[in-house]
């Protein structure tokens, strides 16, 4: 390992190669379509769709137009593309009324125009129209209890299209006959373009009762309007035969995979040999990290599957099953519990975030775990397993001085997980 990097040092430079690795401007330019006959109509939503509409600006040389809506905090300047700020992860009236706005702006188009959509992680809450029935308010309500139930992103998605008067292909079929492009970072385990911001320009293969189980199972208890529109399947979201959604093109610029292999390509560089596990783990963090801590005590212990110095790195987005008061979110909750498995091992160094900037509801990307950290946590008579047990990630951490605050990163490629064994 290089002798000028400390392990927190090093795993702060792997964070940061696979945000920089997701930046829009790196990929869009080579995704742009030919220019149509008709207008060019810029939507989008997302935690990156700002800077989306910024590259394409940058490289779209004819005229264009077009809205997208972004967290707060993530817009950037354009010119000719409007950027409206909502509220993630809850949506607010302004998510509703970009979602309106941008329904509104692809009414009417004819064959010879062109629909380009920039969509990234944080588009489901970003871009909120309820199906009629509903308010905001039950949407509001619906997202509060998914985050807290444990549910996987793929599961939340499900409900989220089937509640939606814009998500799960409908946003597609309303720019009908227009030609519809959709450019995609991915956030979600496995890249599924139906989960990317729920859908909104992709056929959806789930149905109603898909939806209904998934409430039933997670015993998520909502008003008797949801649970009628998806028994009596007026939530049905559009399929992959619909005409209106033929034709239509969509593009993975950026993914979590890539993310991993752009820091695995500093690691090398740096002398530590990387293995990526996986882009796409799932299931609750506290339990990810006690399999996560197991095999890197197998590197420390004896060499397997790889000598040390080494480094796991991956990605996917794990889940927080809420039972404390804690501030949350799962990246910090995934590290107490890799710590406290780890207790101590003196080689054994770790970092996990968020590529957003955004770890839970906290403006936190996520923290760092050294081997003396539970050990100068007990000196401030703070308990590692309470916090876990509260999911107080964010407060042990924050205590040791030990939290990682990037500012808005203006992409998302999920969590990244790096554990460094120094040998």
């Amino acid at each position: 390992m290089n002798a000028i990097l400390e392990p927190r040092a090093l795993l702060r430079r792997l964070f940061d190669a696979a945000i920089d690795s997701a930046q829009p401007a790196h990929h869009i330019q080579a995704f742009l379509p030919s220019a149509p006959r008709g207008r060019l109509i810029v939507i989008g939503a997302g935690k990156a769709s700002a800077a989306m509409a910024r590259a394409v600006e940058d490289h779209w040389p004819g005229p264009l137009s077009g809205l997208v809506v972004t967290r707060s905090g993530y817009a950037v300047d354009c010119q000719r593309i409007e950027i409206i700020e909502g509220s993630h992860p809850v949506p607010d009236a302004s998510s509703l009324r970009a979602a309106v706005r941008i329904r509104d702006s692809v009414q009417g188009l004819g064959a010879e125009d062109l629909v380009l959509c920039l969509m990234s992680g944080g588009g489901s809450a970003l871009l909120t129209m309820p199906l009629d029935g509903l308010a905001l308010a039950d949407k509001q309500a619906l997202n509060r209890a998914l985050l807290n139930s444990g549910a996987s992103i793929g599961e939340m998605n499900c409900l989220r299209r089937h509640l939606s008067a814009i998500k799960g292909g409908r946003l597609a079929a309303a720019c009908f006959p227009a030609k519809v492009v959709t450019l995609l970072i991915s956030d979600v385990p496995g890249d599924d373009p139906t989960d990317i911001a729920s859908g909104p320009t992709v056929a959806d293969p789930t149905t109603c009762a898909d939806a209904l189980s998934i409430l039933d199972r997670y015993r998520i208890e909502l008003g008797p309007n949801v649970r009628e529109i998806l028994t009596s399947g007026r939530g049905e979201s559009v399929k992959p035969t619909d005409p209106r959604l033929r034709g239509i093109k969509t593009h993975l610029i950026a993914t979590p995979q890539m993310a991993l292999e752009a820091a695995a390509a500093l690691a090398h560089a740096h002398g530590v040999q990387p293995l990526i596990l996986s882009d796409r783990l799932e299931g609750e963090a506290r339990d990810v990290g006690k399999v996560l801590a197991a095999i890197a005590l197998q590197v420390a212990a004896r060499g397997q599957p790889l000598p040390a110095p080494c480094v796991l790195l991956s990605g996917g987005e794990t889940t927080v099953t809420v039972h404390g008061d804690g501030r949350g979110g799962r990246n910090v909750e995934f590290l107490l519990s890799l710590g406290i498995a780890l207790n101590g091992h003196p080689q054994i160094h770790a970092m996990a975030g968020d590529t957003d900037g955004v770890d839970g509801s906290a403006e936190i990307a996520g923290a760092y775990l050294a081997p003396d950290s539970l050990a100068r946590a007990r000196s401030q008579d703070i308990s590692a397993r309470a916090s876990l047990a509260r999911n107080d990630g964010h407060g042990f951490f924050g205590a040791l001085g030990d939290s990682i605050v990037t500012g808005p990163t203006f992409t998302n490629v999920n969590d990244f997980r790096a554990i460094l064994i120094t040998g």
